[in-house]
């Protein structure tokens, strides 16, 4: 078919970034190179796999058959190395990159992931912080951390845990303004949170469900949003596991307003197979669960 798996790996860039400059930077390889190579597998096959626009690379009909077996290819060649490196009880080794909201890998996966490397000198670990849901088709990441769990697409999804967030604002913010005793208080208040048409889980969705209409300073950035509330610039939802990071915050009307929210493990089904995805996961949901309790116990 092709001369090698690397012309499949180069095509599944392509297939997964849709330009040449993007599929480049993931391969680490100049994007006319990666042209090349995609052209020569193209005649090797007989077949155009893309079809080529100022907007970038869209797979064509037979691109879009060689793409399942090529992932297949992938899959084998990953499950092989894990073969060769050895016993399952020998440390992880490779690169890893792990997709989550902005929350967890500002305040959560930091110190798991650095634990975890430590543990594994031969592992490379990548945090990808986005304020949406990682693709996981595209390879945005290996794995990914969700606040709501996928019911499309051939995924494995396990829990990992239960956590809870609260109003808080700073006290100089508190003396400051209209005392709040009620939900119904807020309105005087200025609000910190989400851009409402950016808000990319419903779980997120968090002023909208205590009947905020109007949010003064918004941002699709929990960290944007959490500097807001450090600074003293109003009051917003913030999670208990990032209070320690701030000991100038504190809780508003916490009988009353008590969220619980959940963090799942998302990763492709057949990586669920591979032994160093399946001990990487594993430590990961541990380590994670570990910290999320830990910190949520500090900032009680």
């Amino acid at each position: 078919m092709s001369e090698s798996w690397d012309d499949l790996r180069i095509f599944l860039a392509a297939a997964r970034d849709a330009t040449l400059s993007a599929a480049g930077r993931r391969l680490r390889m100049d994007p006319a190179t990666v042209g090349r190579r995609i052209a020569r597998l193209e005649r090797a096959l007989g077949a155009p796999l893309f079809a080529k626009s100022p907007q970038g690379y869209a797979l064509t009909e037979a691109g879009a058959r060689l793409l399942g077996h090529a992932e297949a290819a992938e899959q084998a060649m990953a499950a092989g190395e894990d073969a060769v490196r050895g016993r399952a009880d020998q440390g992880l080794s490779g690169q890893v990159r792990i997709g989550a909201p902005d929350g967890c890998a500002n305040f959560l996966l930091p110190q798991v992931c650095a634990r975890i490397a430590a543990e594994n000198p031969d592992l490379d670990l990548q945090i990808v912080a986005l304020p949406r849901v990682v693709n996981l088709s595209r390879r945005e990441a290996d794995m990914a951390i969700a606040v709501s769990a996928p019911t499309a697409g051939r995924l494995t999804v396990q829990k990992i845990t239960d956590y809870h967030l609260h109003l808080a604002a700073t006290r100089g913010y508190l003396d400051a303004h209209p005392p709040i005793r009620s939900v119904e208080d807020l309105r005087a208040h200025r609000v910190v949170g989400y851009i409402p048409d950016m808000i990319f889980d419903r779980e997120l969705d968090y002023l909208g469900a205590l009947g905020v209409e109007r949010v003064t300073l918004a941002s699709n950035s929990v960290s944007v949003q959490f500097q807001w509330l450090r600074a003293g610039a109003g009051l917003g939802i913030v999670h208990d596991f990032a209070l320690p990071a701030a000991p100038d915050l504190v809780r508003v009307l916490p009988e009353t307003v008590r969220l619980a929210r959940a963090f799942y493990l998302v990763r492709h089904a057949d990586d669920a197979r591979l032994p160093r995805q399946a001990r990487l996961a594993e430590a990961l949901v541990a380590g994670l669960r570990a910290e999320c309790a830990r910190l949520e116990a500090r900032g009680a």
